[in-house]
């Protein structure tokens, strides 16, 4: 059953407790469909796609990242420096799901800290200072958590299934 069906987190305001159940579901869907890979299944690219690797990375620094902007903050230099290394080659297993489940924890703790009289406040993201909402970064984050585990799940499946056969 998913984690928003549990009735887990009840006294948590609705948008933080959305966004803290898809970082729950991706948790556990990164677990279930990827941690049987090992460290050449993690980093193939089969089919042009991305490797899962590239979305365990891409799933904890876009956390961060898109944090780092809810809370008014810019990038810095070393979370750029990570923007730009997610699509490397060179995953270690242990490394990347270490990297993938701190991350997790720290955007869960950060998203209970905000105050829901604060969704309407304006921020903005990037050095072009596009606009949002600290609400709009919080449901963005729910949805692009999502996404990339969908994708990462469905890379691990491709290449789980790939084990037993010859393409």
């Amino acid at each position: 059953m998913e984690p928003w069906l549990r009735g887990t987190l009840a006294e948590v305001p609705a948008v933080q407790l959305a966004v803290l159940h898809a970082l729950q579901l991706a948790r556990e869907d990164i677990a279930r469909w990827c941690r049987d890979l090992n460290v050449e299944e993690l980093n193939a690219r089969r089919f042009s796609l991305p490797s899962v690797a590239f979305h365990i990375r891409h799933i904890a620094r876009s956390c961060d990242r898109l944090l780092t902007y809810a809370e008014l903050g810019e990038l810095s230099a070393e979370q750029l420096t990570a923007l730009h290394s997610e699509a490397g080659p060179d995953a270690e297993r242990d490394a990347l799901f270490t990297e993938f489940t701190t991350g997790l924890d720290s955007a869960a703790a950060r998203v209970r800290a905000f105050s829901p009289a604060q969704f309407e406040d304006p921020r903005y993201i990037g050095r072009r200072r596009l606009p949002a909402t600290l609400g709009g970064i919080l449901v963005h984050i729910a949805d692009h958590t999502q996404r990339h585990t969908g994708q990462a799940v469905s890379t691990a499946k491709l290449l789980l299934a790939l084990r037993h056969t010859r393409v």
